[in-house]
């Protein structure tokens, strides 16, 4: 039985460390982590390896639901597929587990408040977005990958990993830069 924790951000530029804290602090012997959203399940490399390895009595452990998942049916898929595998899900904060039939029941309510409060977070982000281009005030997001070094890595005949990994960015970020300069 092996205890394996899971760790997600959703930007490059926020910590996982104090997930990764708390994960070995709970007794995981593996930590996986990615920067990423937790909109979907895309480009959730990390979340897939772990549920990949997944053996008979393995517990997989996030800090949070919404760490999980932001949306209920995504949420409720990852569970289902641990437990195919004979594994289960334990969330630290509120503490449950789907080893038991009551947890599964309360990690769907979970799922669907972290899907309601993701919403909530767009709403007031477009709202915000919203009044700023009103105001001539909107900038647009910022760049935080250097699009001409990924082309210029490119040209040079680096692979996509490789030009990942120096820009300090996932590969699926790397195939949308080169994807947007073709449009």
């Amino acid at each position: 039985m092996a205890r394996i924790g899971y760790a997600r951000v959703s930007t490059l530029d926020q910590d996982l460390e104090i997930q990764q804290q708390r994960l070995v602090a709970e007794g995981c012997q593996i930590v996986r982590c990615e920067k990423v959203s937790g909109a979907s399940r895309r480009g959730r490399t990390e979340l897939a390896t772990i549920i990949e390895f997944l053996r008979e009595d393995d517990e997989l452990i996030v800090t949070r639901l919404d760490r999980l998942g932001r949306d209920t049916r995504d949420v409720l898929n990852i569970v289902h597929e641990c437990e195919q595998r004979g594994a289960y899900v334990t969330v630290l904060e509120p503490h449950v587990s789907t080893k038991g039939e009551m947890g599964k029941v309360i990690l769907t309510v979970l799922g669907m408040v972290a899907q309601m409060e993701r919403r909530f977070i767009k709403d007031r982000q477009r709202e915000g977005i919203d009044r700023a281009k009103v105001r001539g005030t909107y900038k647009g997001g910022k760049q935080r990958i250097d699009h001409d070094l990924v082309f210029k890595l490119r040209d040079s005949g680096f692979s996509i990993l490789s030009i990942a990994k120096q820009v300090d960015c996932s590969r699926m970020q790397v195939y949308r830069v080169l994807a947007a300069r073709m449009t």
